[in-house]
């Protein structure tokens, strides 16, 4: 008898008990409401928002199925979230609100292709709680909150397939603004 099927058999079946189904869900409330939060946070601001495809991305993390279309988004350098639950508002052990801490630069408005400088620090908490039995941002609904190196190759490839030589000019001016802002 052939003892290396069974030995890799036997292996296998003890990884996937000790894997078990929760431990990749996104959201288990085995895992800390912060990773959630930093999980979204990290994707918007890689631009996940940016177009409706990428945007199911989001879907694991919230629990809000459609949002507004947004006329505008905001420019950020960095995003914080608080890890340590010393820092968070928790109203019980399902339900608590986390800080993210931005550092904004501005905000782009789409229809004007335009850039409003407008720097600062902004903090958001975001209310996180088992819905479920997963951990889910439930407010607030902000706009897109769009890293600088991202937004950069956005207006780029809205360059590159733009026509219209005055939107054109604009996107350039816009790249040009977007670029430079500290």
């Amino acid at each position: 008898m052939n003892i290396r099927p069974i030995v890799l058999f036997t292996m296998l079946v003890g990884l996937l008990l000790t894997a078990g189904p929760s431990s990749g869900e996104t959201g288990s409330l085995d895992h800390s409401p912060a990773e959630i939060v930093k999980r979204y946070v990290t994707l918007d601001q890689k631009g996940a928002r940016l177009d409706s495809l990428s945007s199911e991305a989001l879907a694991p993390y919230t629990d809000w199925h459609d949002e507004p279309a947004w006329g505008h988004m905001v420019l950020i350098r960095s995003a914080t979230v608080a890890e340590q639950y010393r820092a968070w508002d928790v109203i019980d052990r399902l339900d608590v609100a986390i800080p993210v801490t931005f550092q904004v630069l501005g905000s782009v408005y789409f229809e004007t292709a335009s850039f409003v400088p407008d720097p600062g620090i902004e903090e958001v908490r975001m209310r996180v709680k088992s819905v479920r039995n997963r951990w889910r941002i439930v407010e607030p609904l902000l706009p897109p909150h769009v890293g600088q190196k991202r937004m950069v190759n956005f207006i780029r490839e809205a360059l590159v397939k733009e026509q219209d030589p005055m939107k054109r000019e604009r996107l350039a001016a816009l790249l040009d603004e977007v670029r430079k802002a500290k």
